[in-house]
């Protein structure tokens, strides 16, 4: 298991470059089991849910090479129509590789997918899509089989919400349909258009992409390709959330400004001072943020889900009070029982929470119970005045690269140790059932 030793307070202070978004890699890595060839894919992060991603390509038989950023997946001998359990269980996004897999060979078969325990995910959007293209599909006892042994057929798809997931799922599963495919209320994030440039660029026909309508013109074959993903904007929005924290003075490198709107908003209503450019934005925090009133979680364009959780510690500090609704997940205040050990004062009310800002928090032993609840709980260590240490650090390496060095890099006294393999340690709280 994987502990974060951190010595507070920290004022983070300097510049880094944030890395390739988590949430661009995992679908274009997928996406490149329909190129008969090698495509190339850079700025892929080193975190632990690509890892798992290119451990999925390699089962179905691709090859793979992996160094310094740059990912290469050569798919001509892919052949494999089933991802194994051990695999699926370790991230929730293995779903996307269900159109993928099913435009390719015609078939799949895999069982429901794992992930961070962040509240009901379910895939019925999904597999709504993949009928509406003319599969047959059957998912009973846990697992999804798949055949569409004629090949896919582009159609109308209404989605009852603008799901990331099942928008990208469609996307490429129908970049090599018979027809036209149009997916109504089809997701907006900043990754469905990089996830569109990835496969216009492998010679798909994806029109707006970005926007609540996309038409996907079906190709007869896709080619290898090169790709660049885009920065990843929740990782940014951690970065300077945790400077915010702390009374800092950071300046992000490689980020595009414009993805994140809502969260500057929110770091400017606290008394953050922030500018930009085409690529870099620059915060100056105050000596103690103040409350915001509240912050409410909604689809692209509104305040991302994923960085719900690193803005509620950030306002733990704040002079007032604030006010969060997570409007997405049910389950994602897992981490507030967590964060309250630092002396965080919060009351939650369903999908409420109400944040009374303390002046200073205390140094403690938590353990991180996802993702983003344990960037979380990384954060209150940063501010917290002494010694703190984060349990089941494995799971901030799902989308984090290399935090000790990141915010090393920015002033903090922080350590990633290796505890033990034993779940039931008491140095590192024994692990986390939330990603098996």
């Amino acid at each position: 298991m994987i502990q974060y030793v951190v010595s507070g307070p920290t004022r983070l202070y300097g510049e880094c470059r944030v890395q390739g978004a988590k949430n661009s890699a995992l679908p274009v890595l997928a996406a490149s089991l329909l190129a008969q060839g090698e495509s190339v894919f850079g700025r892929i992060p080193a975190i632990s849910d690509v890892d798992a991603t290119l451990e999925i390509l390699k089962s179905l038989g691709c090859r793979i090479r992996f160094e310094n950023g740059e990912a290469r997946v050569d798919a001509a001998d892919a052949a494999g129509t089933e991802i194994p359990d051990a695999l699926m269980r370790e991230l929730r996004s293995s779903v996307i590789f269900l159109g993928a897999i099913l435009a390719r060979f015609g078939s799949v078969r895999l069982s429901m997918p794992g992930g961070c325990e962040i509240g009901q995910r379910p895939i019925d959007l999904h597999l709504h899509a993949m009928r509406k293209l003319g599969a047959a599909v059957d998912d009973a006892g846990g697992r999804i089989v798949c055949t569409a042994p004629g090949g896919l057929t582009g159609a109308d798809i209404r989605l009852s919400f603008p799901s990331v997931g099942a928008t990208e799922n469609v996307m490429i599963a129908a970049a090599t349909a018979k027809g036209t495919t149009t997916v109504y209320n089809a997701a907006r994030e900043p990754e469905i258009s990089d996830l569109a440039d990835c496969l216009n660029g492998m010679g798909a026909s994806i029109t707006g992409a970005g926007e609540s309508t996309i038409v996907i013109e079906g190709v007869k074959k896709l080619r290898p390709a090169r790709h660049t993903v885009l920065p990843d904007r929740i990782v940014a929005g951690t970065l300077l959330s945790a400077a915010a924290m702390t009374g800092g003075e950071i300046t992000l490198r490689h980020v595009v400004p414009a993805h994140l709107g809502p969260v500057v908003e929110v770091l400017e209503q606290a008394g953050c001072r922030v500018e930009s450019d085409l690529h870099t934005l620059h915060l100056v925090s105050p000596r103690r943020l103040r409350a915001v009133g509240h912050v409410r979680t909604m689809p692209y364009p509104g305040f991302p889900t994923d960085l719900q959780a690193i803005v509620t510690a950030a306002l733990c500090t704040a002079a007032g009070t604030s006010v969060v609704t997570e409007t997405i997940f049910e389950s994602r205040f897992r981490y507030i029982g967590e964060l309250t050990r630092f002396g965080a004062v919060i009351r939650t009310d369903g999908r409420m929470a109400v944040i009374e800002g303390v002046e200073r928090l205390t140094p403690t032993g938590v353990a991180a119970p996802d993702l983003r609840g344990g960037a979380a709980l990384l954060l209150a260590a940063l501010a917290a005045d002494g010694e703190s240490v984060i349990a089941n650090g494995e799971l901030i390496e799902r989308g984090y690269e290399d935090p000790a060095a990141t915010f090393g890099a920015l002033g903090a006294g922080i350590k990633r140790e290796v505890c033990c393999e034993n779940r039931g340690c008491e140095n590192c709280g024994g692990g986390s059932e939330a990603d098996a």
